[in-house]
């Protein structure tokens, strides 16, 4: 198997598409920092083929193909393997409640020169190859087939998983042989002696039911097949002699049967004539039909004249005129008497809101020339205030002056004082303003509140008359719609007239449908007096068609009475006839019921012969005695011949138990497998250390010696040293050299065409010394030289990777690993 290009998306790191091409790479390395993806491109490649990663702990690890947060993971594989490319695809999506599943999966054969670049146009493989596996039940044996190696030997000869690249050169003896054991699949060995032990055990299983069915068989000896031939002998004279007699007792049988039937004939007409007597009251039937008639023309007549008497009030009524205008005229009275009273009660309120206007207008015109004068003594207190300032300021300077001094105002001599005044003017002058001010404001006040109420004395009179408009109107109207109308006492004696009418007409509707309801009352006695006639007549047609075979006289059809009369006469004549007649019919009966009780006698004797119970039925239980005696010596026979089947099915499961018992016996103490075990790690350690010599320059052979693991330092005389003694660089010689050989070996030893042409080491290198790992780059040239497989390597030394021409270089940021191939 040879990878040729390998396609991710949403694969674990790898979450945006990554597409890694491996066409002409025979030699390369996947370097990168470590957590970078380098292993997940291994992974992706046994996901693809599997299905399963050997870091992720089997199939349940599915969940970790996807990327964090993706929903789906898509996986692609071209490979070749056996000169044939295939393309395996894998597909993991996550569902709603979050659980990873396998959407998808398929493997194509690709058609002879296939290139997978193809692939990058969006063409997909279905449309080229042809399909091998569509489901991922059907993936395991497709790959199988395809690649020659189950999942655990492809990852320990392919792929080769971190860590594990040296755990078979240091494993324990019995640990190494366990492996040997899986890889080659010897345990088909084991599996072949349990399976032979449940064969001899099934066949044992069978061996006893045979023994128990012949022991069931053991009645069918020559004996018993005689006394069954004489038995069905037997029963066949048997029915030869029922054939005979039957015969004899069907036709006594039928003689009986007929003369039975005839009598019972006889007895049922008998029966029919004496079931015709004419009913009681079947004269008064046809008189009730007569009288109710004549009660439902009385009660139509009483209806007629009830309905014209209706009729004639309510013309009257009609004539007395409309009873709603009579009314209406009526009311239109008593409205204009009421209109009348409304209008002097109002007449007289405007004279009262007139009175009261003008006296309120007088009040006002008082209470403004009031104000007024107030107003005025107000304005001359003010003015006197004035003066009574001057005054009282001329007094204060006064009293600082004397006779010559100079005026302080005028600057004048002034020649005499006057006296000063007795008390303040100003103090007079605010008492005064004062109490103008007060009178003042009584009188606005006093205007103000006359002038409020006759402003709504003047809002009353308006209403008033605009009441007193209204009800002028409205008798208007009144005045004019009652003219040429009746008087209101003329009105109440037409309507006192009308309500006469009235109850007189309700009285005659009330009489008509009384006088209705009793007609209709008649009628249907008169329909009930005919359906009870119509009932004899139907009861008398029933009882003479229940006679009409024997041809009974016409009826009147008038008088019912009449045809009842006449047809009971007519059968009790037909009866006495038929009595007459029914001894001889009953002795007739009788004889043939005797002669058929003698051939059933007869019968009953011929069974007993043969000591069989007399049957109902003799033929059919003849006919059942042949078949039975048949049926038992045809299963006897058959027994006979199941016996001599079931002695030779006994002597096949005897040989088969004894084949199965010494096949486990062989196989049970494990000899053949551990023989097997040792030629296979015998072809094994010859392999391996073909190639480890020509890995160390002829320095090492590797050999072994009771399952421990050695090697022969040429370079050293010879010297066996044990493999855990080997420096880093030797024990991945040596792992490397068991890797290939055992690579070869399952190859050859595969029931499959195994194609080893690759493979891939995921160890971790860089806990090499330099030295160490300069011996190991040395070894995977020489690998590669050989030209026979494609060898690559995973790694983060670059002392390492700078010496491999083909380096895939895998970096990741914080969204998605990528890969970029450098070198040749």
């Amino acid at each position: 198997m040879r990878p040729m290009r390998l396609d991710m998306a949403g694969f674990t790191v790898f979450r945006e598409e990554t597409t890694v091409d491996f066409t002409d790479a025979d030699f390369f390395a996947l370097v990168g920092p470590t957590g970078s993806g380098k292993s997940t491109v291994l992974d992706a490649i046994c996901f693809a083929l599997y299905g399963t990663v050997p870091r992720w702990g089997g199939a349940r690890g599915l969940g970790n193909a996807l990327a964090p947060s993706a929903t789906e993971a898509r996986v692609r594989l071209v490979f070749e393997s056996g000169g044939a490319r295939y393309v395996a695809t894998r597909v993991v999506r996550r569902d709603s409640r979050g659980n990873a599943k396998t959407a998808g999966a398929g493997l194509q054969l690709m058609p002879d020169g296939f290139d997978a670049t193809k692939l990058d146009t969006g063409l997909s493989p279905e449309d080229l190859g042809e399909v091998l596996a569509g489901t991922p039940a059907e993936m395991e044996a497709a790959v199988l087939e395809a690649v020659g190696l189950p999942y655990e030997q492809f990852t320990s000869c392919v792929v080769l998983p971190q860590g594990q690249f040296a755990d078979f050169l240091h494993a324990r003896p019995a640990t190494r042989q366990q492996i040997l054991v899986n890889l080659l699949g010897l345990g088909v060995y084991e599996r072949v002696q349990q399976q032979a032990t449940a064969r001899a055990g099934q066949a044992d299983a069978k061996l006893e039911a045979v023994d128990q069915l012949l022991a069931g068989l053991a009645d069918v000896d020559d004996a018993t097949l005689e006394r069954a031939t004489g038995q069905l002998e037997r029963v066949v004279t048997l029915a030869e002699a029922v054939a005979v007699a039957v015969p004899e007792l069907e036709a006594a049988r039928t003689t009986a049967r007929e003369a039975s039937t005839a009598l019972a004939a006889l007895d049922a007409e008998l029966a029919v004539l004496g079931e015709v007597r004419a009913p009681a009251g079947a004269a008064e039937v046809a008189r009730a039909v007569t009288d109710a008639r004549a009660g439902a023309d009385a009660a139509a007549s009483a209806v007629s004249l009830a309905e014209e008497r209706e009729e004639k009030l309510r013309g009257e009524l009609a004539a007395s005129g409309d009873e709603s205008a009579l009314r209406m005229l009526l009311r239109a009275y008593g409205d204009r008497e009421k209109l009348v009273g409304q209008a002097d009660a109002v007449r007289a309120a405007m004279e009262a809101a007139d009175a009261e206007h003008d006296v309120a207008v007088r009040a006002l015109t008082e209470a403004r020339a009031e104000a007024e004068r107030a107003e005025q003594e107000l304005a001359a207190a003010f003015q006197a205030h004035e003066e009574a300032k001057a005054t009282d300021q001329a007094a204060t300077l006064r009293a600082h002056l004397s006779a010559g001094d100079s005026c302080p105002v005028c600057e004048q001599t002034v020649t005499r004082v006057p006296p000063m005044p007795a008390g303040s003017a100003v103090a007079r002058a605010v008492a005064a303003g004062k109490a103008a001010r007060t009178a003042s404001e009584v009188a606005k006040r006093v205007v103000t509140e006359r002038d409020t109420a006759a402003r709504e004395l003047d809002r009353v009179l308006l209403r008033a008359r605009a009441e007193h408009d209204g009800i002028a109107g409205r008798l208007a109207e009144l005045d004019e719609r009652l003219a040429g109308a009746a008087t209101a006492e003329a009105l109440r004696a037409t309507l006192a007239e009308q309500a006469r009418l009235r109850q007189q007409l309700d009285e005659a509707t009330a009489a008509v449908r009384a006088g209705r309801d009793a007609a209709r009352r008649a009628r249907g006695a008169v329909d009930a007096a005919q359906e009870r006639l119509r009932a004899a007549w139907r009861r008398f047609d029933s009882t003479r068609d229940a006679v009409a075979r024997f041809g009974p006289p016409a009826a009147d059809r008038d008088d019912v009475a009449a045809a009842w009369t006449t047809l009971a006469d007519w059968a009790t004549g037909q009866a006495d006839r038929r009595r007459s007649e029914r001894a001889g019919l009953a002795t007739a009966v009788a004889e043939a019921q005797t002669a058929a009780g003698a051939v059933t006698a007869r019968i009953a004797g011929i069974f007993a012969e043969a000591d069989l119970p007399a049957p109902d039925d003799p033929v059919r239980a003849a006919t059942v005695a042949v078949e039975r005696a048949e049926a038992d010596r045809r299963r006897l026979v058959e027994r006979r011949e199941q016996a001599a089947e079931l002695r030779e099915q006994r002597v096949e499961h005897e040989r088969r138990a004894q084949v199965a018992r010494a096949l486990a016996g062989h196989l049970r103490a494990n000899n053949f497998e551990r023989w097997l075990l040792a030629e296979a790690l015998d072809l094994l350690v010859d392999g391996a250390s073909g190639i480890l010599r020509e890995l160390s320059g002829g320095q090492y052979d590797l050999v072994h010696d009771k399952g421990e693991f050695f090697v022969v330092d040429h370079h050293d005389a010879g010297l066996r040293r044990g493999v855990r003694t080997l420096s880093g660089g030797e024990t991945f010689q040596a792992s490397l050299a068991l890797a290939l050989a055992l690579s070869e070996q399952l190859a050859g030893m595969s029931t499959t065409s195994a194609s080893l042409e690759s493979i891939v080491l995921d160890e971790g290198f860089g806990t090499l010394d330099a030295a160490t790992l300069d011996t190991v780059a040395a070894t995977l040239e020489n690998l590669a030289a050989r030209g026979d497989r494609m060898v690559g390597v995973v790694t983060h030394v670059p002392a390492l990777a700078e010496r491999i021409p083909v380096r895939f270089e895998v970096r990741k940021d914080a969204r998605s690993a990528r890969i970029e191939r450098t070198g040749r």
